[in-house]
């Protein structure tokens, strides 16, 4: 792909997720001020330009272990969670007096996955992350590692800055790492490594490519940031990963210079409420369905109704996300459950006609609706 063809993917792109990681942002003596700064000029210069950037930033925890004087990461989760307190308050006013120097403002968002589950929170944290970009603010995303707990854990920003291309629409994900791309194996320890410039598919092939060796500070390897381009990927828009610690990096990027892996977006498109299924819900439990229900739900695309369940495991309720399985154990797709695990439990096998005799009610005929249905075949390779 040569210059013409990527400046032409970025010349349409209006609005941006920007994460960057703790091994770009901070250095041994803590936070890395000096790159702080040439990344609010770069953010500065593509507001000037008319395009919308929302920052996802990692550094908390890293910045409070600098601040209390550790070397690593502890293990204990109240410590770290103590140490995302003390370092978010010493991020933020970096990014305060950094962007002031342009005449620009920040604002703080921190997340947890329950605030993007619940679809009235979701719906709330889209509109204010709108409302600071009319006001030509730039919104400053991390996960909320203070108060976060595992069964509410995005489990990195990587993962997160996904989600957030998807709740707000994004035409690009620019993932910030501190080398420069995705490589055919570990470049720290293989010198004759060779980096990927473009990616048509996220496939096995580099998914075995990715490293899954984190940072000294972080708790995303390149494992995760390639699951967040095949997440942005299925929900048409490109991701560029490439290395944060390069002056001018960003400006390379929208220039069409072949810098970091480019990863092209899929041809056919998950629709943004099967993003929100697939990948931001947290699944609650399974089902086993027989070969019948298989078939009306793959080569169908019918709804999962009682009389196909086989085994029920978990707890769950209505509106849950659950994990559809065959009886071999092969992942079938995801869905939002119609009734609790309890209830579906009671009509399992069941015809739907049996659903209001069984349980004394009947919300839906369906254990899970169609709409509300991602088939693994759509979010698998």
């Amino acid at each position: 792909m040569d210059i013409r063809e990527r400046k032409k993917i970025f010349s349409g792109v209006k609005r941006i997720v920007l994460k960057v990681g703790s091994g770009v942002l901070t250095r041994r003596s803590g936070l890395n001020l000096n790159l702080i700064d040439d990344l609010a000029a770069d953010i500065c210069q593509l507001r000037r330009r008319g395009t919308e950037v929302v920052l996802v930033s990692s550094g908390a925890i890293a910045a409070g272990m600098r601040k209390i004087g550790l070397a690593k990461r502890p293990a204990g989760v109240s410590a770290m969670q103590a140490l995302a307190a003390m370092g978010q308050s010493r991020l933020i006013m970096a990014y305060e007096e950094a962007f002031a120097r342009y005449g620009e403002k920040v604002a703080q968002v921190l997340l947890t996955r329950d605030d993007l589950t619940h679809r009235r929170r979701y719906l709330n944290a889209r509109n204010t992350l709108f409302t600071l970009l009319s006001w030509k603010v730039t919104p400053i995303i991390n996960e909320n590692d203070t108060v976060v707990a595992d069964e509410i854990k995005f489990g990195d920003n990587d993962a997160l800055s996904a989600m957030v291309v998807s709740l707000i629409g994004a035409d690009l994900l620019v993932n910030l790492t501190n080398i420069d791309g995705l490589y055919d194996r570990d470049p720290r320890e293989h010198p004759e490594a060779r980096r990927i410039a473009v990616v048509g598919r996220v496939d096995r092939r580099i998914q075995q490519y990715a490293s899954t060796i984190p940072g000294v500070l972080g708790t995303g390897g390149m494992a995760s940031k390639v699951a967040a381009a095949r997440k942005a990927a299925l929900g048409g828009v490109p991701t560029v990963i490439a290395n944060g610690t390069t002056t001018g990096i960003i400006g390379e990027i929208f220039a069409g210079k072949p810098v970091g892996t480019l990863f092209l977006p899929e041809p056919t498109v998950l629709s943004r409420k099967k993003q929100w299924i697939a990948f931001t819900k947290a699944i609650k439990g399974t089902l086993v369905v027989d070969a019948g229900a298989e078939k009306a739900l793959v080569e169908r695309h019918k709804s999962l109704l009682p009389s196909g369940i086989r085994e029920v495991a978990g707890r769950f309720a209505v509106g849950n996300a659950v994990a559809i399985h065959s009886e071999d154990g092969r992942r079938i797709g995801i869905g939002l459950a119609n009734y609790s695990a309890e209830q579906l439990t009671r009509i399992a096998g069941a015809r739907s006609s049996q659903i209001e005799p069984l349980l004394g009610f009947r919300h839906d005929d369906e254990a899970i609706h169609r709409d509300n249905l991602v088939l693994a075949e759509e979010i698998d390779q």
